[in-house]
């Protein structure tokens, strides 16, 4: 493993499944399971300026855990190469500096710009372990699907971190790769 790696667990707590990053990466903190040198958990929630600001103190790979609705059952996991080859272009969605619709795209996309100002280096690596919500109303608490992704969702982040440049060798059912 080379490099800083950052895990940061993205969404609102009080909109129901949205809070799923957070629990995933709280889950995954409270584990006790030993992280390789140089990977560091956060509970990023809605601070997305935040995550990108940090990301300029230097990560070769960002994790992001996040709450991603992409159309399939509720609980559905998805691992999504963000920066890989055949990765979209990012462009923020809205204003960019509105902290409560810092989606994950949005904040790459002020990553990029922070780094084209700054002469820093984004994350080589970027990966999205996202989860198909259920419901995102207010509320607290995952719904059923979702708290029942969370253990599975950390099992992937350990995958990604533990394995030698962290590409998953095998998914289980159920988890859409891009």
């Amino acid at each position: 493993m080379s490099g800083r790696t950052l895990i940061a667990g993205i969404g609102n707590v009080f909109l129901g499944d949205d809070g799923f990053g957070v629990e995933a990466v709280r889950r995954l903190s409270a584990s006790g399971t030993p992280l390789p040198d140089g990977v560091e958990t956060a509970d990023i929630g809605i601070r997305g300026v935040h995550l990108a600001y940090r990301l300029l103190d230097g990560y070769d790979t960002l994790v992001l855990v996040d709450a991603t609705a992409r159309g399939a059952e509720p609980g559905t996991l998805y691992l999504i190469d963000a920066a890989g080859p055949d990765a979209e272009p990012v462009a923020p969605q809205g204003a960019v500096l509105d902290g409560h619709h810092m989606s994950p795209d949005a904040v790459l996309a002020l990553l990029g710009t922070l780094c084209a100002g700054t002469g820093a280096i984004p994350p080589r690596q970027i990966w999205v372990v996202g989860c198909e919500p259920a419901c995102l109303d207010e509320g607290i608490g995952l719904s059923a699907p979702v708290a029942a992704a969370v253990p599975q969702a950390v099992r992937m982040v350990l995958d990604l971190v533990h394995r030698p440049g962290r590409v998953p060798i095998e998914t289980d059912p159920g988890v859409a790769t891009t």
